[in-house]
């Protein structure tokens, strides 16, 4: 079977919509974005028909199309769930756009995307197992087999911000309240306010995570004690991972991502909790950046 000759794929966020064309080879041929319509369903369904719509006719020609989006499809219902735009919660998403698109589309969660677009030509490209973490505003991760997503039989595979903390120090338990109604998640600990409000709660000045970054790089002594503690939280959470699933590569997105000491000191630290004699797992930067979630959602049709 050839390929089609267009993969759409499209990223549903709460600010904007952002879509973009491939190639069979996965060669970018357009992009396009508008602003999210707030608080609005239906104008929302319209506005992603009228971007794949407007790409389409640009190209002059058609595709499959795939869609990322904070949640996931419950499989009790086949309704949305847990999206931060909650005007797309409880809705029959996926059937509302293939009418409005007049196709079969398919539909992911944003942090599986990320992790199918590294899988297939990003940072993890030939790895068997990705887990793809994304450490931003929340913290989220997709696993990718042998270049298909994870999902499992709850649709829920690589929820990893919302376990617990593992091995937590004596001021670390119990945690901070979750928005998913429990507390001392991951996401609380590794997501960009994460750090933020450990930063103050430990006695730090109110600094964004950009800013306690480049304190740390500077020699502010409290900057500094707060990365460090941020670099012990992750190399405890993911060598939880590599104790559960061994991926032959992580890789990292989102925001915290960027901070580049990570690659180097993290993995020096995880090896005093991974079940193992020795740690060959590489702990990798993204390769397409803001990119990957809309790129991994045109790789959903393969």
């Amino acid at each position: 079977m050839q390929p089609p000759p267009l993969r759409l794929g499209v990223d549903l966020g709460g600010t904007k919509i952002e879509a973009v064309a491939l190639d069979p080879q996965g060669r970018e041929l357009a992009r396009r974005r508008i602003g999210t319509p707030q608080g609005d369903y239906e104008a929302t369904l319209a506005a992603v028909a009228g971007l794949v719509a407007r790409i389409e006719a640009e190209l002059g020609a058609t595709g499959t199309v795939g869609i990322g989006t904070p949640g996931s499809i419950s499989r009790a219902t086949g309704l949305l769930r847990g999206s931060s735009s909650v005007c797309l919660n409880g809705r029959p998403i996926r059937q509302d756009l293939a009418a409005a698109l007049r196709r079969e589309v398919r539909i992911t969660n944003d942090a599986n995307c990320f992790a199918l677009s590294e899988a297939a030509d990003g940072a993890g490209a030939g790895a068997a197992v990705v887990f793809g973490a994304i450490l931003g505003t929340g913290v989220g991760a997709g696993i990718v087999v042998r270049g298909a997503v994870l999902e499992g039989p709850n649709a829920i595979a690589g929820e990893w911000g919302h376990n617990p903390l593992p091995w937590p120090c004596d001021d670390e338990r119990c945690g901070t309240p979750c928005f998913c109604g429990r507390a001392g998640c991951i996401e609380t600990w590794l997501s960009g306010p994460g750090i933020e409000r450990d930063h103050r709660e430990r006695g730090g000045s109110a600094l964004a995570a950009p800013a306690i970054v480049a304190g740390a790089a500077a020699g502010d002594a409290a900057c500094a004690a707060t990365l460090a503690r941020y670099e012990d939280r992750l190399a405890r959470a993911l060598a939880h991972v590599i104790n559960l699933l061994d991926p032959d590569v992580i890789v990292l997105g989102g925001g915290m991502s960027n901070i580049e000491r990570l690659y180097a000191r993290v993995p020096l630290s995880w090896g005093r909790w991974v079940f193992s004699d020795r740690v060959d797992t590489p702990l990798l930067r993204n390769r397409h950046g803001d990119s990957s979630g809309v790129r991994g959602a045109a790789w959903l049709w393969g």
